[in-house]
């Protein structure tokens, strides 16, 4: 099995090769830990998580690295805002995010760094690049140095002037050129701050990844595989190869891949706008196999917009599935072949699921068609365990299908028969048969949908 994946860098889909024999390393940028995560934050978990599960069944070993962000303006911000410290910030919504994304289904990461736990590192690493000469000290900054990397936007496809455009507003006196980018900053007194032999003060964002990777691999280590949304490509991204690059003749990273990200109803999520949407309360209003099939709805390199119909239709093929599941499973030969083989030619999830989708249909009479089904939503983190009882309908759908039936009973009352049957065909698109009987209104799921 030969594992494709999409590489930013190369701009095409590329063989895997680990830097070691049996062996892969995955770094994801994890979580900035200051406030609930939104569907955008957990399909940036899901999508690697589909790949970390590719690889550990491929490789002897995996090294699957997610960090914590927990010393940040935006932490600060929020800990002032909330009126409590730092530190309390940050282990509260560290636990949020842990216990989302273990209900989420994800599996965890082998190594999970915090900034804070990493400053010794992050402060010889940016020694070294300093003796390297590709950094320079400044009004007790240390700025990268970007003119001394002549490959400097090779992974953004950026222009000089693209790259100017995005930094002018940070055009900082201390600065040799407005692509400089900061490694150390000093901290004020209401500010977060560790010594330093420039002071007291604290990292800049893109040296924080490259010090985590680095003191968990090595210096001299070629990390595999590195993801995150592409909003993170320039200059997070840009900025982690150059600093990296610059610390050892070993390449950075082989492979770069990037979500797209999502949208609600073609907006992107923003407070102004009030469309966030929070994971704590989608957990509260839908099963987890169900979120995570919409999640995983759109290939990953496309954005997922998010629309009223999202959650309806993952819904329908997440019945559709469980209703089908027999746990009287038979051990036969490449049950894996045909999920593995899907997955590995680029995440192809929308591909995953026609294929879970059609097994659905065949396994209610092909004993081995249901275990190729039960294996397959395992290896997606589909958990339809076998003590779920089909029969009965979770506790929101049974809410969502009263409240439509009493909204339909109340048109049909009022002579509104088309809208009434408006009502029937949609709860007929998420598996629900209405009965109507001596003027009541009965309801099940329908197995065969």
């Amino acid at each position: 099995m030969t594992i494709k994946l999409y590489n930013t860098l190369t701009r095409k889909k590329e063989d895997i090769k680990p830097f070691l024999d049996d062996s892969i390393s995955m770094y994801v940028c994890g979580p900035t830990v200051y406030g609930h995560p939104h569907i955008g934050n957990a399909r940036a978990a899901i999508v690697p998580d589909i790949l970390y599960r590719l690889l550990k069944y491929k490789y002897r070993s995996v090294k699957y690295i997610r960090n914590i962000t927990d010393v940040d303006d935006k932490i600060i911000e929020a800990a002032k805002k909330e009126g409590i410290s730092i530190d309390q910030i940050t282990l509260k919504y560290t636990k949020i995010y842990h216990e989302n994304m273990a209900s989420l289904g994800n599996l965890e990461p082998t190594h999970e760094p915090k900034v804070t736990d990493t400053i010794s590192k992050i402060i010889t690493t940016i020694e070294k690049i300093i003796r390297n000469g590709n950094a320079y000290v400044k009004d007790s900054h240390v700025l990268f140095d970007t003119g001394s990397f002549r490959n400097y936007g090779e992974l953004s496809g950026k222009n000089l002037e693209e790259m100017l455009d995005g930094v002018r507003i940070d055009n900082a006196s201390y600065k040799k050129s407005s692509k400089d980018f900061i490694l150390w900053k000093p901290s004020d007194a209401d500010s977060p701050g560790w010594q330093s032999p420039w002071g007291k003060g604290r990292p800049g964002w893109h040296i924080e990844c490259t010090s985590m990777i680095k003191d968990i691999l090595g210096d001299d280590t070629t990390l595999d595989i590195h993801g995150g949304g592409n909003d993170l490509i320039f200059p997070h991204h840009e900025n982690e190869i150059a600093q990296g690059s610059c610390i050892s003749e070993k390449k950075y990273c082989n492979h770069w891949f990037h979500n797209g990200i999502v949208l609600v109803d073609r907006k992107k999520m923003s407070k102004s706008l009030g469309n966030v949407i929070l994971l704590d309360q989608l957990l509260k209003e839908n099963d987890t196999a169900t979120i995570r099939v919409a999640l995983l709805s759109a290939h990953y390199r496309q954005p997922l917009n998010w629309t009223s119909r999202t959650l309806d239709n993952a819904s329908k093929l997440a019945q559709k599935i469980r209703s089908s599941i027999n746990t009287t499973t038979i051990p036969i030969e490449n049950t894996e072949t045909e999920i593995t083989d899907i997955l590995s030619d680029d995440l192809n999830t929308p591909q995953a699921f026609k294929y879970l989708s059609d097994l659905s249909k065949s396994s209610k009479n092909n004993l081995e068609d249901s275990t190729r089904l039960l294996f397959s939503c395992t290896f997606l983190g589909l958990d339809f365990s076998a003590d779920y009882k089909r029969s009965q309908p979770n506790e929101v759908l049974v809410d969502k299908v009263e409240k439509l039936i009493k909204k339909r009973n109340e048109l049909r009352n009022n002579g509104h028969y088309q809208e009434a049957d408006e009502i029937r065909s949609e709860l007929s698109s998420i598996g629900v048969v209405l009965k109507d009987k001596d003027g009541e209104t009965e309801w099940e799921l329908d197995p065969n949908s």
